[in-house]
């Protein structure tokens, strides 16, 4: 049963290898690198918890054991013994999520604290629209370290589509009913696959951030980053 009263759970998604940011994820998992002295995963959710998050399930691989004492028990983990991509991670982690619909969040992506708060926009647009999902969305004015020049549009009625509205990042940041996962593979597969089938069934809408966005996805990303928060 779905419970608008709650802030949904959080399922980050933590199992990645990093290998764009390597030599520094031979050492650690992606999630831990810092930014500014601050981990990945820590500047996400304090994102989330700063909106009203409380229950926060991670799924870990790639040096999932510094995961694991990274947060002492106080965080539930999903750990991988094969890597299941990102739509694979959260179908296994699905028991331990209690909230319907519930955020999944990338870890390698943020906005500076305090700058804006739109996972609450995000929660209203699901419950008000036909949305099976709502994808926070970012103007490419405002993002750094992403190479492409967009991934989807926005039009003005909040829906996302493949070429109709402006044009759109996808922020590292989704909100989705367990609906979604009843006819997917058991092993490893993308979250592509349900953007897809919201996309096809014109149920995929979106949120947009006004704040600047900032992914962490190779050293020139950690590195603009961190000159842009010491400004």
């Amino acid at each position: 049963m779905t419970d608008t009263s709650r802030f949904p759970d959080v399922m980050l998604l933590a199992a990645g290898l990093g290998t764009r940011l390597r030599p520094i994820t031979e050492t650690m998992p992606k999630p831990l690198v810092p930014v500014a002295g601050v981990p990945l995963i820590e500047r996400v959710m304090a994102n989330a918890r700063a909106e009203g998050a409380k229950r926060f399930v991670a799924n870990a691989f790639y040096h999932a054991d510094q995961i694991l004492a990274h947060f002492g028990g106080l965080l539930k983990v999903s750990r991988e013994e094969e890597l299941l991509d990102t739509g694979g991670g959260v179908k296994r982690a699905l028991p331990m999520l209690h909230s319907d619909p519930f955020f999944v969040m990338n870890t390698d992506a943020f906005w500076p604290a305090g700058s804006d708060a739109p996972l609450q926009r995000t929660v209203e647009q699901f419950h008000r629209k036909s949305a099976a999902m709502v994808l926070l969305c970012v103007h490419p004015r405002d993002a750094s370290g992403f190479a492409r020049s967009h991934d989807f549009c926005l039009a003005p009625d909040g829906r996302v589509t493949r070429d109709y509205g402006a044009p759109v990042i996808y922020g590292g940041v989704a909100l989705m009913g367990r609906v979604l996962f009843e006819d997917t593979p058991d092993g490893p597969f993308s979250l592509n696959l349900l953007f897809e089938r919201c996309l096809e069934a014109e149920t995929l809408y979106g949120v947009a951030l006004d704040a600047p966005w900032y992914h962490v996805g190779d050293p020139g990303g950690l590195a603009e980053a961190e000159r842009r928060l010491a400004q």
